[in-house]
């Protein structure tokens, strides 16, 4: 499985679009098999889920996002966690320990977005 993980320095960003960069893992038998770092190419519409999906991205784990942004990863079969917050070794180790659960969406407050989330990247 590849898992982009919505970074800002060390933690997790607040929103998967806004972020500086994506970590990019892939798991295999629960142990990360590769690791890299790809730069955020700029936040448009209706980009990013298809710039991931181009990545070969099966979940993506941020802070937060729209409702629309989750309905385009929705049709690209891109799972979708948000609501995590925290260092990304940390978040990468619950993940690996299938510990990984999304909240509340912490997209910032100048965003009309809200929800809540309970999947696990599987």
């Amino acid at each position: 499985m590849r898992i982009a993980i919505a970074t800002d320095g060390n933690s997790v960003s607040q929103h998967f679009g806004r972020c500086t960069r994506y970590t990019i893992i892939d798991v295999e038998d629960d142990k990360v098999t590769s690791r890299t770092l790809i730069e955020n190419p700029g936040h448009r519409p209706n980009y990013l889920p298809q710039f991931l999906n181009d990545h070969q991205v099966d979940c993506i784990v941020s802070g937060g996002m729209g409702r629309k942004a989750r309905g385009l990863f929705d049709q690209y079969e891109i799972e979708t966690v948000v609501g995590v917050e925290g260092d990304i070794d940390a978040v990468i180790n619950d993940i690996l320990n299938d510990a990984i659960e999304g909240g509340t969406n912490l997209c910032s407050p100048k965003h009309t977005h809200s929800g809540h989330e309970h999947e696990k990247c599987h």
